[in-house]
């Protein structure tokens, strides 16, 4: 899936893979969405400064999709998020 952001094979080696905790259901958690929508540049430079933040891994984010307007792609990041 990391070869959905990236376009340069020695960007892979930087992102590593991991399974997705935040789709495990448990009780006292909601589901948060987070939707990026741009060029596919943006996009991919917005998941990768993300990761780079600590804030999701890359293999987290959905593959590029096509969004509503021409030329733009959507990747969307769900996370389960206590609630009180």
């Amino acid at each position: 899936m990391h070869k959905n952001f990236l376009s340069k094979a020695s960007e892979t080696s930087a992102v590593p893979f991991s399974t997705n905790p935040s789709a495990v259901p448990s009780p006292n958690r909601e589901p948060l969405k987070v939707l990026v929508i741009g060029s596919k540049k943006g996009v991919t430079s917005t998941i990768l400064t993300l990761y780079c933040l600590g804030f999701a891994e890359v293999s987290e984010w959905s593959p590029l999709s096509p969004a509503s307007n021409p030329g733009e792609v959507m990747s969307i990041l769900t996370r389960r998020i206590p609630i009180n």
